[in-house]
């Protein structure tokens, strides 16, 4: 039985809601001491301290860092054909959602002979990390490299962790996936020291100029050290789900997608907010017909009894405001009229509207992207897109009377900054 949280007298604060509802402790801080001896040993020794980490954490010394060309082939010729043609339509359906992101250039013009153009520029080059612990991410394969692709990028490196199993390679099917999307640069490197590996550049190696893609808190605290050095994406925890439901919702299908979440790992997060005690209570009695009867019970056991809750509202409008305080990484809508109730969220990573749009849909073949914010910081911060990969820039155009025409402008703002010489430089070329 999740734990349960009455709210039904009072609409929380978001502070208050983060204080009371369940998520793992994870202290990156402290992770960051950890990881600080590691990436700066890369930063000074290059692939002899990336290969010293991989034999120290993998348990394993890969004979190479970089993923010989023909293990890549091999490895796709290796997949199973279910597994492939999975890939492959998730590839087709990820590139149609991404490239729709792409932005063409905007000219405004501000004045009379005074315009600002609006582009978009690639990054140079992206390193991209794909975890490989408990279990083997091809779709983080996917969900980096597809957006990196469409935004322009040039030059994308894999990063993932040696497997013992696998002759110091990643997992295969990873390796696979790189193939099918065309990636031939992949490093067997994993954890903070390929953070490093792709923030400082080695000799094997050139550095990077954006890292994205989740991984364990080791991993996260690196993103969050070399942050400056290179550009990161938001930082990603133990994954998340928050389920939204009234009693129109089915039990058996709340129950399922909780158990689809706590599976990751087990500090994952899984909540219910409902304004129905009797799906609290048909949904409890789910998952005691349906863990047991799951392959990873042991696994969705503690992440439910650790950070499993269902929290009961007066009605929907206070469940929003719950979830909206939580501000979860994946949000499920079971509700009547899911749509509209969707449209009101303000705060999580992606949106999963009504019996039919559940998580894992999100996860391999909606086309959306899986790689989300968590811990809260959807509130402030988006899953990858394109825009991840590329700059802003603006481009000034201005003729001979435009500038003529703000010049006394541009020297009384300047004059308030003391900074006269840039009044100069405009009335120098007018004199």
């Amino acid at each position: 039985m999740l734990r349960r949280l009455d709210l039904r007298d009072t609409v929380p604060s978001a502070a208050d809601v983060r204080r009371l509802l369940p998520r793992a402790a994870v202290d990156v801080d402290v992770a960051v001491d950890a990881v600080r001896p590691i990436c700066e040993d890369v930063r000074t020794r290059g692939d002899a301290a990336v290969l010293d980490a991989a034999a120290r954490f993998d348990g394993v010394r890969p004979a190479s860092l970089r993923v010989p060309r023909a293990a890549l082939a091999a490895a796709a010729e290796a997949l199973d054909p279910a597994v492939r043609d999975a890939l492959v339509e998730a590839i087709r359906r990820s590139r149609v959602v991404h490239r729709a992101q792409l932005r063409e250039p905007v000219t405004i013009e501000v004045g009379p002979g005074l315009t600002v153009t609006e582009r978009w520029v690639p990054v140079e080059r992206v390193g991209l990390y794909v975890p490989g612990g408990r279990v083997a991410y091809p779709s983080s394969v996917v969900m980096n490299v597809v957006p990196a692709q469409e935004a322009g990028v040039g030059s994308l490196a894999v990063f993932s962790p040696p497997q013992r199993d696998n002759d110091g390679l990643p997992h295969p099917v990873v390796l696979g996936a790189c193939a099918l999307l065309g990636i031939d640069e992949v490093y067997a490197a994993g954890g903070a020291q390929a953070v490093a590996m792709a923030a400082y550049g080695t000799e094997s190696c050139r550095g990077v100029d954006v890292i994205t893609g989740p991984g364990n808190v080791y991993v996260t605290a690196a993103k969050r050290l070399v942050r400056g050095v290179v550009g990161v994406d938001a930082e990603a925890g133990p994954t998340e789900v928050a389920i939204l439901a009234d009693a129109t919702a089915d039990p058996t299908f709340v129950a399922a997608d909780l158990i689809a979440q706590a599976e990751h790992d087990p500090m994952a997060a899984c909540l219910l907010v409902t304004s129905s005690v009797e799906l609290a209570d048909a949904v409890d009695i789910e998952l005691g017909k349906q863990v047991p009867a799951t392959r990873h019970r042991e696994r969705v056991e503690e992440s439910l009894a650790g950070q499993g809750a269902v929290a009961i509202v007066a009605d929907v409008d206070a469940g929003l405001a719950v979830v909206d305080g939580w501000a979860a990484e994946h949000l499920e809508i079971h509700t009547a009229d899911a749509g509209a109730v969707a449209a009101r969220v303000r705060h999580a990573g992606a949106v999963f509207v009504g019996p039919h749009a559940p998580v894992p849909l999100g996860d391999y073949l909606a086309g959306s992207n899986h790689v989300l914010p968590t811990g809260g910081t959807a509130r402030h911060s988006s899953g990858l897109v394109v825009a991840t990969f590329q700059r802003q820039v603006h481009v000034v155009e201005s003729t001979r009377d435009a500038l003529h025409a703000v010049a006394p402008r541009l020297a009384a703002l300047a004059g308030a900054e003391d900074l006269t010489a840039h009044s100069d430089a405009v009335e120098a070329r007018f004199r």
